[in-house]
């Protein structure tokens, strides 16, 4: 209806003083949608879009699908995990399996390693389209695609040597002295006086 219909009217109507009364409102002239809300708190996306990077790399998004693409041939289900190893100019796709790799031109800063899952590679590629910025902190933390303020993270496949990393950096983070506790202090000795006491 929505195709075939020449207008649309948008609005909100509110019904009670809650959020949950509020509704959305679709007019056409054949048809009149409306889904009704829920109360409910946003979650904090914020805290999940990482802020430091030790890898950046800036590469063309129609190239680097069309190297998915080859990649995804090669695998032997439809879940597909490709290694991206970051530095020199350029980033290697490589299948896990040793089956073949692909090299796209880049402009890189830092060198990194991580893996990913095919499919959710091939997805935010797509969605940034152009060149794109692939930014990276280590092998087990979320990755950061961004193209003309867009934002898209992604989580990466776990590793052997991801989690080794992992427990590595979180060991080096955990403080290493501890504080001498003071010794107590010394209670004061109290002098009792014996009372001569008058027995009948």
């Amino acid at each position: 209806m929505l195709r075939k219909a020449k207008r649309v009217r948008l609005g909100f109507e509110k019904s009670g003083d809650s959020l949950d009364g509020m509704s959305l409102i679709i007019d056409t002239e054949a048809i009149r949608y409306k889904w009704r809300g829920a109360d409910g708190q946003f979650p904090d996306y914020e805290k999940l879009i990482p802020t430091e990077f030790n890898t950046v790399s800036h590469f063309d998004t129609v190239e680097a699908i069309k190297a998915v693409s080859s990649l995804k041939v090669l695998a032997d289900s439809k879940a597909y995990p490709i290694d991206l190893t970051i530095g020199n100019g350029k980033v290697i796709m490589a299948n896990t399996e040793d089956k073949g790799n692909a090299e796209i031109n880049a402009d890189t800063e830092g060198e990194s390693k991580v893996r990913i899952d095919g499919s959710y590679l091939a997805q935010a590629l797509k969605a940034c389209g152009g060149m794109v910025d692939f930014k990276l902190t280590n092998a087990y933390s979320s990755m950061l695609f961004t193209a003309d303020g867009y934002e898209l993270v992604v989580m990466p496949m776990m590793t052997n040597e991801a989690s080794e990393a992992m427990k590595r950096d979180k060991t080096e983070s955990e403080p290493t002295t501890t504080e001498e506790a003071e010794p107590a202090a010394e209670k004061p000795k109290r002098s009792r006086k014996r009372e001569k006491v008058a027995v009948a």
